[in-house]
């Protein structure tokens, strides 16, 4: 019995020991080897945390439910020059306002330092914030263009030069009787819409003086995909991929947008093409479905597309209930 308690008593001594040894070990280790004389001992800091790097838009899987016959989306990363999107990246869709961003940028850049007539900057503006087609068709032709009916096959020049400009290789001419030729008819891909995107911002759209203007003109597009925004020649363009943008990246500088949209008669479908650049990326998203369902299921899948491709991911994706076709 004795010899039991003495043992008890052994051990509970060398845990004590250990526990009142290791406050003394860190005690003598926050205080320094003393050398340094009497007094106060020296402390090391731990190292800050490395803050995370902030949201962007990155290459990545994307899945959307969708009903339609065209559904494509490319992203490219304005540090690096990289395009990734899905495998149909390359495959055309006509471009309707889309293009107008780059109408304007073109017809600006060929003033150079000049201002344009007041009329020909309200219209240029307007062919931009309220997608106005009217005010387009006047800057595409004080930029040089020129439309054709079907039966011409010159090539408009104010198109060629985006495709020359820009580095795009997938753009196309109009080819729909009878709207061959006509700008909003042009055919490009996402990859290349994308890439015009980074030509705007990067200056070679529309030169130095006016590339700011172009890019604020572009943040500042307004109304939305509802029928009161809508009129017959021009329209509220504010939706799609800014929808799918969280504050953490809006917040970090203007998202600058150009949507197109039109319900098309010879093959029954909303033919609707997001555009949105920043600083770091360029993104576009087209589409083609049924007119049925209406123009805010394309906005809604553009906005999807962004959301998804969020990096880091704030949260669940937006969610189109149509038919799902698989990844993208």
């Amino acid at each position: 019995m004795r010899s039991r308690v003495i043992m008890v008593l052994a051990v509970a001594a060398v845990v004590l020991g250990g526990v009142l040894l290791v406050p003394a070990a860190y005690a003598r280790l926050s205080a320094g080897d003393g050398s340094g004389g009497s007094g106060g001992g020296s402390t090391v800091a731990a190292p800050a945390p490395t803050p995370p790097p902030p949201p962007t838009l990155a290459a990545g899987p994307v899945s959307v439910n969708y009903q339609g016959e065209f559904l494509s989306w490319a992203l490219l990363d304005r540090q690096t020059g990289k395009v990734s999107g899905s495998p149909n990246m390359t495959a055309t869709s006509s471009t309707e306002s889309m293009i107008k961003a780059w109408i304007v940028s073109d017809y600006l850049r060929q003033l150079g330092d000049r201002e344009p007539p007041p009329t020909l900057k309200q219209a240029a503006s307007l062919a931009i914030i309220d997608s106005n087609d009217g005010a387009a068709n006047k800057v595409h032709a004080a930029a040089g263009g020129s439309y054709k009916p079907s039966t011409s096959s010159v090539p408009d020049p104010v198109i060629q030069r985006a495709i020359k400009i820009c580095g795009l290789t997938d753009t196309k001419r109009g080819n729909i009787k009878p709207y061959t030729g006509y700008w909003s008819f042009t055919r490009m891909s996402p990859r290349d819409a994308a890439r015009l995107g980074d030509c705007i911002a990067d200056g070679k759209a529309a030169g130095p003086k006016w590339t700011k203007w172009v890019l604020d003109q572009m943040s500042k597009v307004r109304g939305s995909t509802a029928a009161k925004d809508q009129r017959p020649s021009s329209g509220g363009g504010r939706w799609g991929i800014i929808d799918g943008l969280p504050k953490s990246i809006t917040a970090q500088g203007p998202v600058s947008i150009k949507n197109g949209w039109t319900p098309i008669n010879y093959d029954g479908n909303w033919h609707v093409n997001c555009l949105a650049v920043n600083g770091k990326w360029s993104l576009a998203v087209m589409l083609r479905y049924p007119q049925k369902l209406g123009l805010n299921y394309g906005a809604k899948v553009c906005a999807s597309v962004a959301s998804q491709l969020v990096t880091p991911q704030p949260g669940a994706a937006l969610k189109v209930p149509q038919q799902p076709v698989g990844k993208l």
